[in-house]
């Protein structure tokens, strides 16, 4: 059935419940993991004389915030008996990074949390989780 599941973590708990959604379903399964975090890329736009953090130090902090939150899938996963490869991807649009990541690293499901935004605030932020739903060819399941 499934044999490469992907699983985007931002490090929340709804996150940390869809990473062992994820973890049981590909030990049923006998399926790989691949997990994936996303970096956010410098705001440029608030560069000026008084930049209160320099770019490297922005990006050297964003790496290592998502590499520990991929190295906690991985070692979980690990932990399970299972294969998972981890990589931190920045983009400024989430939902297409982790859509990127599923097709490039050939995934055939993806699993991810649903961060229950309701009413007005989910129609005006919207969602990544709605947008990979919207976008993506493969199947999604939300762990709620």
């Amino acid at each position: 059935m499934y044999r490469n599941i992907l699983v985007p973590t931002d490090g929340s708990d709804i996150t940390a419940k869809a990473v062992q959604s994820a973890i049981a379903l590909a030990r049923t399964l006998g399926a790989t993991l691949t997990a994936i975090s996303v970096k956010e890329p410098f705001p440029y736009s608030a560069i000026s004389e008084m930049q209160p953090v320099p770019p490297q130090e922005f990006f050297d902090a964003q790496e290592r915030i998502a590499s520990a939150r991929v190295k906690t899938v991985v070692e979980a996963a690990q932990a399970a008996g299972l294969e998972c490869a981890g990589f931190t991807v920045e983009a400024s649009h989430p939902w297409e990074a982790v859509v990127d990541m599923a097709k490039d690293k050939g995934c055939d499901l993806i699993v991810m949390a649903s961060h229950g935004r309701r009413g007005v605030s989910a129609l005006l932020l919207g969602s990544e989780t709605q947008k990979v739903l919207t976008h993506c060819q493969i199947p999604v399941l939300v762990i709620k």
